[in-house]
């Protein structure tokens, strides 16, 4: 049986991870992987992709890691050059790379605002800017942006600049996937819940639960309906079905992945 990605060349951003287990990033590498793609792994921090090398390794995967910072310009430009340069196209994008800050629009600094806007938003900018040329080129593409439930609605914590840029990644998505779609390039965005990844031990229940891991976790199911929470392998299976063939006729759309919270009122 062919593998879904075979052959294909995917640039997967924030690749690693700040802990062991299925972070989003590294559990895309590790699926796209299995699936038969060519792997360019990146993230700024080589370290934090060791896992995610250790575990594509298991099964004889391809992959090459890159550390970049995708708030550079000049290190995404040298980046896609350098993908484009060892496997000679670039089939497939996932834009993974995020974090939250707390704080309203009082609380958050004006620093703290432009980072989580250039951290969240402007990365996913610079990387289309790149990779958007060698795609039409080729004849075609997918792209695939991590948003979040938060810029969907409130869910539970003000992050103000966290939220308003998950918000602009999934209108970013629609109108490029508008723009390109006559050169045969998807865009599609994926929208994870409260998923149970190494980002809750690692930040988040420092910054919302006074370190309480537990307290966290039980607040984040509360909200789901399903009663469990999924992990970075949810997300990254949706976003190798985006990236697929299989997805041939689906693009400027979301994916949710939050076992039914979105749908809750409370």
């Amino acid at each position: 049986m062919t593998r879904r990605l075979e052959g294909k060349v995917a640039i997967i951003t924030g690749a690693g991870c700040v802990g062991p287990g299925w972070g989003n990033g590294r559990a895309a590498a590790v699926r796209f992987a299995q699936e038969g793609a060519r792997v360019f792994a990146v993230d700024r921090d080589m370290d934090a992709m060791q896992e995610t090398l250790a575990r594509i390794a298991e099964f004889g995967g391809e992959v090459t890691p890159w550390t970049c910072d995708v708030m550079s310009a000049d290190e995404v430009a040298a980046m896609v050059q350098q993908c484009q340069a060892t496997y000679g196209r670039i089939d497939i994008l996932v834009n993974n790379v995020g974090g939250s800050a707390k704080g309203g629009p009082v609380e958050l600094s004006e620093a703290d605002w432009d980072r989580q806007i250039d951290f969240n938003l402007k990365s996913v900018f610079l990387t289309c800017k790149h990779v958007l040329p060698i795609m039409e080129a080729q004849g075609g593409g997918s792209i695939v942006n991590m948003s979040s439930a938060s810029g969907t609605r409130w869910t539970g914590s003000a992050q103000i600049g966290y939220a308003s840029a998950k918000a602009g990644i999934i209108q970013f998505s629609k109108v490029v996937a508008v723009q390109y779609g006559k050169k045969n390039i998807r865009v599609n965005t994926v929208v994870p819940g409260q998923m149970h990844t190494p980002m809750v031990e690692v930040r988040l229940a420092g910054q919302r639960a006074e370190g309480d891991v537990d307290a966290l976790l039980q607040q984040r199911q509360a909200r789901i309906p399903l009663g469990w929470m999924g992990d970075g392998r949810d997300t990254a299976n949706a976003a190798l079905f985006l990236a697929s063939d299989e997805a041939r006729f689906i693009t400027a759309t979301e994916i949710v992945v939050d076992g039914g919270m979105s749908a809750r009122c409370d």
